[in-house]
């Protein structure tokens, strides 16, 4: 079986496996910011804002929680586009 491996760019050059992705979410709501607190604390916590404010997070197949310092909806459009190319 052949994979094909997709990457996404979420900002200041991280890119993360688009087949890793469970979900893309706004950081201000408070069960999002308890989770991003228990991934700190079990070591689960990439942080890839680069010092910039968090303005997404996304959740990983893998247990890990990225932080982001771009806008929610530029990762999307940037996934869309990504699906547009196959």
């Amino acid at each position: 079986m052949k994979m094909n491996k997709q990457f996404i760019n979420i900002g200041f050059g991280s890119v993360v496996m688009v087949d890793k992705v469970i979900s893309i979410v706004n950081p201000e709501s408070a069960p999002i910011k308890r989770m991003i607190q228990s991934a700190r604390e079990q070591e689960k916590l990439i942080d890839a804002t680069f010092g910039r404010k968090t303005r997404a997070v996304i959740i990983m197949t893998t247990g890990h929680i990225m932080l982001a310092g771009i806008q929610v909806e530029t990762i999307v459009s940037r996934l869309e586009n990504n699906e547009e190319k196959r």
